[in-house]
């Protein structure tokens, strides 16, 4: 009993100190945007290798003791190597070795990446400032598409290199998240953070604070372990985090990316101006998410995006449906063409990005790394299972596959409508709390 009440008085101070950091504000500062172009150039690097799988950054960040910048040093490192030794190859076994390499440090760029930008900017902006690692990911597809017209695969290979060499030097010149360092235990290296992302002349006092009463609270509570997770007030979290990656997945997104020529192809329209139009739309069309973010809100561009995702599969379906009844042949190319893009743009405002936005907000810091191994495997799990089975199933019934999706992305307006939480506006504590407060409620009666 005692335990309860210490536990409720911390978090009845950490919503009093939720209130001092709203009344306080904070700017955006130059550290802020650097240390985010920092971070997401890595992003720019996963976009041109889209697909690689992960799920090792529990055993790197745990076992080795890193911290998230040391992490992206780590992926770096990593995807140098990988793409060097594609950009060099000499025969098959280093072109093997530089896409398992390269897909190791992209799987581990995936999760960290959006992790640190939400722990050090803003909650009035994290939704844009995260958003903007799905906006390098499509300039990294962008260059593909139109790169890989003219340019030598091994100069792709460089390019795809480089964002990682400027990661690497810039990671030198920006700060420590707050967090982690709260969880280091580093009070005096938290606050010079703090102060270098909120500006010399801020008050940080209660933002620290309050990253510091939530750690307590946590660590307190329990350490990073995969049985945590099994607690009965993560199981939300960890239900809304695996269940978005897997929305994301077998919606067909990544099937829709990597053989959207495959599908101009059978549709009947021009290979070449599907993917020049693709390249020219990819980078405007992530652009509209990353200004609605925090303006409408992670739930509403979820929703909307699911059900411009459902809608478009469903009228991709019926395009090959009229094709195969030989009707309307005419204009069956152009309404695919039309649809897929449509279903890219309903993509990229919400399910495409939204998921590992949310996931880097919703984990608390003792069970983070883990829980967000778990769901970083489950996503790009799923996508290997998604883009190895989609030639079999568009062989099967081209279709049916699409209507498949489209029923995935009708599911997805349930679960979304009645499971995720809207985090706009929010401070990570505040979000983190809400979500476990309830359980523990329910445990304490």
């Amino acid at each position: 009993m005692v335990l309860v009440d210490e536990e409720r008085s911390i978090e009845e101070g950490l919503l009093e100190l939720s209130n001092q950091t709203d009344a306080s504000g904070c700017r955006i500062t130059a550290c802020v945007i650097l240390s985010t172009f920092v971070a997401v150039c890595g992003s720019f690097s996963f976009g041109v290798a889209i697909g690689y799988t992960s799920g090792a950054e529990i055993g790197i960040m745990k076992d080795m003791g890193l911290s998230i910048a040391e992490t992206m040093w780590v992926s770096d490192i990593l995807c140098v190597i990988g793409w060097l030794c594609i950009a060099f190859a000499k025969d098959v076994l280093w072109l093997n070795i530089g896409r398992f390499s390269s897909g190791i440090g992209l799987g581990l760029i995936s999760y960290v990446v959006p992790v640190y930008v939400a722990e050090i900017t803003p909650k009035h902006v994290r939704g844009t400032f995260t958003f903007s690692n799905q906006l390098l990911q499509n300039c990294g597809l962008a260059m593909v598409y139109f790169c890989g017209n003219f340019i030598n695969w091994r100069m792709m290979a460089l390019l795809g290199a480089l964002p990682c060499f400027i990661q690497g030097i810039g990671l030198f010149f920006v700060p420590e998240s707050p967090r982690w360092l709260a969880k280091a235990g580093t009070d005096k290296e938290l606050e010079n953070s703090l102060l270098r992302l909120r500006g010399r002349d801020a008050d940080i006092s209660s933002e620290a604070s309050e990253i510091q009463v939530m750690t307590k609270m946590l660590e307190s509570d329990s350490k990073s372990s995969f049985s945590d997770l099994l607690q009965r007030k993560y199981r939300h979290t960890l239900v809304v985090g695996i269940g978005l990656m897997l929305i994301q997945q077998f919606s067909g997104s990544t099937a829709v990316l990597c053989y959207a020529n495959t599908i101009f192809r059978k549709a009947g329209f021009s290979v070449a101006i599907g993917s020049t139009l693709l390249g020219i739309f990819v980078v405007p069309k992530a652009m509209i998410g990353l200004i609605l973010v925090d303006k409408w809100g992670r739930r509403p561009l979820l929703l909307t995006s699911a059900s411009g995702m459902c809608l478009f599969c469903m009228f991709i379906g019926l395009a090959f449906t009229l094709q195969k009844m030989q009707l309307l042949l005419e204009l069956t190319p152009v309404f695919t063409f039309i649809c897929v893009t449509l279903y890219i743009a309903s993509y990229a405002i919400g399910v495409g990005g939204l998921p590992w936005v949310i996931m880097s907000e919703v984990f608390p810091m003792n069970i983070k790394v883990t829980a967000g191994s778990i769901v970083t495997l489950a996503s790009w799990s799923s996508s290997s299972i998604v883009t190895y089975a989609f030639n079999f199933l568009f062989e099967w019934s081209t279709q049916g596959t699409f209507y498949i999706f489209g029923a995935v992305g009708g599911a997805a307006l349930v679960f979304i409508w009645f499971l995720v939480p809207e985090t706009k506006g929010l401070s990570l504590e505040e979000i983190q709390l809400s979500l476990i407060r309830e359980p523990n409620e329910i445990n304490h009666t």
